[in-house]
């Protein structure tokens, strides 16, 4: 009995991608809310914190179906990049009066894209995974672990948008009535939450200036071949 070949409308509606697709719709709506509607601001924050937890199940369908792909990777990686610009970009407004804080996050949009643009270009350029221990030998240490100890990754991970949430919650209940309790979770919470957010900066300048240096390495060795 032969095998129907697979194509790339097949691809298209993996149920790991079909997951992404809501992560997207989840995202949007979200970001929508908190931009044009911030008075939905419980809304908007579940709806985002929904997106992000869909990242853990697509990959689990992903191994569970075998229906791992390059798009989906893409997906994944877009989303949420995206995501978090889009989250940070909230938080500008929110806290646009303060000229500090509008700098600082858009500082983290600059350093977020620019970073893992760079480590999926400089992996991929070699034919090799971003998360792979293959692609990131011989790149800084920290980026290594990073990728390499899932523990640390979904520390960092979590912790830097949940950091971003928190403050996105802190701030519409400062605004409103009636919130004292999510005020003072949401402090509690920032204490725990944002040296996992620093932390996950400090992967990022590690993983931009590791990934332009093995670009640069690639262009050494192939120069060398001439």
């Amino acid at each position: 009995m032969t095998t129907k070949p697979t194509s790339a409308n097949d691809v298209l509606v993996y149920i790991p991608n079909l997951i992404g697709y809501s992560r997207v719709l989840f995202s949007l709506a979200s970001l929508i809310l908190m931009i044009c509607f911030p008075e939905q601001w419980v809304v908007a924050a579940v709806l985002y914190v929904s997106s992000f937890v869909g990242d853990l199940f697509d990959g689990m369908a992903a191994r569970k179906f075998d229906q791992s792909s390059t798009f989906g990777g893409l997906l994944d990686m877009v989303t949420d990049r995206c995501s978090t610009a889009g989250l940070l970009c909230a938080l500008s407004k929110e806290y646009s009066e303060n000229a500090g804080m509008v700098l600082l996050f858009t500082m983290l949009i600059i350093l977020d894209i620019s970073s893992h643009w760079c480590q999926m270009y400089s992996t991929t350029s070699l034919k090799q995974h971003h998360k792979s221990a293959e692609g990131n030998k011989g790149r800084f240490f920290l980026v290594r672990w990073y990728y390499q100890s899932y523990p640390f990754f979904g520390y960092c991970c979590v912790g830097a948008e949940f950091t971003y949430v928190a403050m996105y919650l802190q701030s519409r209940a400062n605004a409103s009535s009636g919130y004292e309790i999510v005020k003072t979770l949401c402090e509690y919470f920032l204490m725990l939450s944002v040296p996992a957010c620093a932390t996950k900066q400090v992967v990022n300048v590690s993983q931009l200036c590791s990934s332009c240096y093995a670009v640069a390495a690639n262009d050494a060795a192939l120069k060398n071949k001439r």
